[in-house]
């Protein structure tokens, strides 16, 4: 069994297990979730989706999206007034996001969470979590900046 299919089963386990139905429609949110490396928007969502499901509206994935933020399925990740993006929780992990195309990308980091215990000691703070972004341009970026 592959680990993406891993995850969606337990993803799935996890939803029924907060006694939320599981219908076709957020069967297959999920499952693109679960798929998808590029952090889609819900909008990149339906689209990709609306086939499959004619009569789903933006709406529904939205809707569906924050029941699985709320059940911490997913993290929605906000970068300015830019469309959320959502990332399918795994392991913590950190983003390097490209400042022209807005391309997201993962990359793993250990030891991190030192930050956390030192911002509570120095604070005083009971911190929860934090998260880390790298901006940049991207290769894809940097070529089509270098062929002009």
């Amino acid at each position: 069994m592959a680990v993406s299919e891993v995850q969606l089963r337990d993803a799935l386990d996890s939803l029924k297990g907060t006694g939320v139905r599981i219908t076709p429609q957020r069967h297959a949110i999920l499952e693109y979730l679960v798929d998808a490396m590029s952090h889609p928007t819900a909008d990149e969502i339906y689209k990709a989706l609306e086939g499959k499901f004619p009569n789903m509206s933006v709406a529904t994935v939205y809707n569906n999206l924050r029941v699985f933020r709320e059940i911490g399925l997913v993290k929605e990740l906000t970068y300015g007034d830019a469309s959320s993006r959502f990332d399918f929780v795994t392991t913590d992990h950190y983003h390097a996001i490209c400042e022209d195309c807005g391309k997201i990308v993962d990359f793993h980091y250990p030891g991190l969470d030192e930050v956390e215990h030192l911002a509570s000691h120095v604070t005083g703070f009971k911190v929860n979590n934090h998260r880390m972004e790298v901006y940049g341009t991207c290769k894809e970026c940097e070529a089509k900046a270098g062929a002009h």
